[in-house]
């Protein structure tokens, strides 16, 4: 287990190239499943839950060679349909092989999957999603054992109460794709990660209409095939270095980026204080100048994502005014609020609202991850603070960042891992 030790001060200034998608790269790996053909993934980044995936795929009967952000996916076997307990429960992400092994397996033996702890997400929609098409479902013993002799499309809903679900709508997508008819999903999230999994499908041989929007329509074909597909940036990588430019002050130019996704991000980051100059729909530049409160809550995409919360709250930590931030996603989303406290923060949770007023600068001190996206907030928080700062348990962080001490090297930062 491994720790960073961050001296805060220096401004980020420089380069930085972002990775693949982590969220998008894990369902179009799951979806492997769904063909017997090769399947080569390019600009997939290397995190520990691509690693966990590649795990798990292996178990389902994939072969697996993974070098230089280039994937290719192999089957050896189509008779696995097994997702056990001790490669589950490190990620969440895992239920979306339920589709695919439904679809072109009959069956699926998954263990309720685990992942960050930043409340309940349960998987209800991805149930009634199976259900809707065929599909018979027991939960006993920490396992769901669901079966289908033939899956059937239908039209769903699968709007839940705090929104739509981005893994029920890949899942149940998946399954869609090998169903006899016309599936209609409904209520279904418009993420860029579901977009880009349709369009691996349909390259594939999918049919597959209206992914990005709330309503998408997919048309069962007899089979799939095979071939290559590159992976869309990760916008919320994007968004943690657009916060880190924020705090310090810094002037950094982002590259291998897609703006078209980033919309309310930079809204919110630009109400906050940071200068944007968008060069191409690929590379811009951001510049912390003077930040300021802001007032936001997190929604599905196109809105706010839930995931930039505690690197934005990080951020108006350090403003000149009193920002809120309302969590309408996961309304426990704020673990990380007491670590910045601890910084210096002055900030204040009320059930899902969390009230920030802003200090003049943090202090180094000890802080703890208690999840991917809460350890990305007090890294940004720890680049500016006083004096050294103590990030534990990073191993939350490998998560999803790709390389993260290394980039902020190259941009200035002093940071280094160490074991705890």
């Amino acid at each position: 287990m491994d720790k960073y030790i961050i001296n805060g001060g220096p401004v980020l200034k420089g380069e930085v190239s972002i990775s693949g998608s982590k969220n998008a790269s894990l369902p179009i790996m799951a979806a492997s499943l769904l063909t017997s053909e090769d399947i080569t993934l390019n600009n997939v980044p290397d995190l520990s839950d691509i690693r966990m995936m590649i795990n798990l795929l292996e178990t389902l009967g994939k072969k697996i060679e993974f070098s230089g952000h280039s994937m290719l996916i192999r089957e050896l076997s189509n008779e696995p349909y097994e997702a056990l307990y001790d490669v589950v429960r490190k990620m969440r992400a895992s239920i979306a092989v339920m589709g695919p092994l439904l679809a072109r397996r009959g069956k699926a033996r998954i263990s309720l999957p685990g992942g960050c702890v930043i409340g309940p997400r349960p998987i209800d929609l991805h149930i009634r999603g199976m259900k809707a098409l065929g599909t018979e479902i027991t939960i006993q013993h920490g396992y769901i054992w669901a079966q289908a002799e033939e899956l059937t499309g239908k039209k769903i809903n699968l709007l839940g109460n705090n929104g739509p679900s981005v893994l029920g709508t890949e899942n149940v997508m998946m399954a869609a794709t090998l169903a006899k008819g016309i599936t209609v999903i409904e209520g279904a999230a418009c993420e860029p990660e579901i977009e880009d999994l349709a369009k691996f499908l349909i390259s594939i041989g999918a049919e597959i209409k209206g992914a990005g929007s709330s309503i998408i329509e997919i048309k069962g074909v007899e089979g799939l095939g095979g071939g290559p597909y590159s992976i869309i940036p990760d916008r919320i990588e994007t968004g943690t270095f657009i916060a880190a430019a924020g705090i310090t002050g810094g002037d950094i130019t982002i590259k291998n980026a897609n703006v078209a996704h980033l919309d309310s991000i930079i809204e919110f980051f630009s109400k906050a204080g940071i200068e944007f100059e968008i060069k191409s729909m690929n590379e811009f530049r951001v510049r912390g100048i003077n930040i300021k409160p802001v007032e936001v809550e997190t929604m599905p995409y196109p809105y706010f994502p839930t995931d930039l919360q505690a690197q934005l709250m990080a951020l108006v930590s350090v403003s000149d005014g009193r920002s809120i931030i309302t969590e309408k996603i996961f309304p426990d989303r704020f673990m990380h609020a007491a670590e910045l406290n601890r910084m210096g923060a002055e900030i204040k949770v009320d059930g899902s609202i969390a009230v920030i007023k802003g200090v003049k600068r943090l202090s180094g001190t000890s802080v703890m991850a208690s999840d991917l996206r809460a350890g990305a907030g007090l890294v940004v928080a720890a680049l500016s603070a006083r004096g050294e700062s103590e990030v534990l348990r990073i191993y939350h962080i490998d998560r999803g960042y790709e390389n993260l001490e290394s980039k902020m090297i190259n941009l200035g930062a002093d940071i280094k891992r160490v074991p705890q």
